[in-house]
């Protein structure tokens, strides 16, 4: 049973997802050299870590009242 195009919604996966497909982690291993396409096979790779940096919020300095007369 298929679910109605007005009740989906928008985002889809847009959030973090920890878990990365195969073709993900093959990607991901080709970047480092940890996989050489021609002779090793994707099954039984091993797994990757899929961390989400936070980065902390930049605040704004705030210029004192006499700084501006100046």
């Amino acid at each position: 049973m298929s679910l109605d195009s007005s009740l989906k919604s928008g985002g889809g996966l847009s959030r973090h997802r920890n878990v990365l497909t195969r073709a993900e982690r093959v990607a991901r291993l080709v970047k480092t050299d940890g996989f050489d396409v021609e002779k090793d096979s994707p099954l039984g790779i091993r797994k990757v870590g899929n961390r989400k940096l936070v980065t902390g919020k930049t605040t704004k300095k705030k210029k004192d009242a006499g700084d501006e007369d100046k």
